[in-house]
């Protein structure tokens, strides 16, 4: 973790902490080494540092090519690990950068749906998602923001002091045998993983939706 990650990461925890009362459940669950993708649900601006703040070594983002024009940012972005990536069209260029972090035994944070909700409801993931793991056999951690559409909605002009939780489901990981199953059949092979992963986002709950929660010694909420 550089220095300018490390200062943006502990000013987002203190802020997230400070003004939405930022609550990680089963942070037990998120795997700090090795290859892993960071499969959240987006509802917000503040997704990214709200989910990148729940792992302790630095993982990549993506953003929009159209950002590293502003010259500010163009400096202070790959201090991030930002990955551009051009919303307009297939991007093979910023899919090779995810695969290449990924085998280095990097962490990637991918939103599968794409762009923000504009009600806070999960929408319709990309296949492009399973097409990353089938490329890098790499685990996937299911994470589900809730509290972010009501704290910033899309196209909101204020911030709301609304409560933010992040919820980490059980790392999913893929066979050889999943991975081949499909004979060849790589479009059906895609759809069958994003699906995978977008039923385990969908399944993930508030603990105030569970009964028998405790907690954990340092406030985090132990199903």
């Amino acid at each position: 973790m550089n220095f300018i990650y490390y200062i943006f990461y502990t000013l987002s925890k203190i802020i997230a902490h400070a003004l939405f009362h930022h609550r990680v459940i089963h942070p037990e669950r998120m795997i700090e080494s090795g290859p892993l993708i960071l499969a959240v649900n987006h509802q917000s601006y503040f997704d990214p540092p709200l989910a990148g703040i729940c792992s302790q070594r630095a993982i990549y983002f993506l953003a929009r090519k159209t950002l590293f024009a502003v010259p500010v940012l163009r400096k202070l972005l790959p201090h991030f690990q930002v990955i551009p990536v051009d919303r307009d069209g297939n991007d093979r260029t910023a899919l090779k950068n995810i695969i290449q972090r990924l085998r280095e035994g990097q962490g990637v944070l991918l939103f599968p749906e794409g762009t923000r909700s504009p009600d806070g409801k999960l929408q319709q993931a990309r296949s492009v998602l399973g097409f990353i793991i089938a490329k890098t056999k790499a685990p996937v951690l299911p994470m589900r923001i809730f509290g972010a559409h009501e704290a910033f909605p899309k196209n909101a002009k204020k911030i709301n002091l609304h409560p933010i939780t992040v919820v980490l489901g059980k790392p999913l990981v893929f066979t050889e045998t999943e991975l081949t199953a499909f004979h060849g059949d790589d479009r059906a092979l895609y759809h069958h993983l994003t699906d995978r992963v977008m039923n385990a986002i969908a399944a993930l709950k508030l603990p105030e939706e569970i009964p028998n929660r405790t907690l954990t010694n340092n406030g985090a909420t132990r199903i």
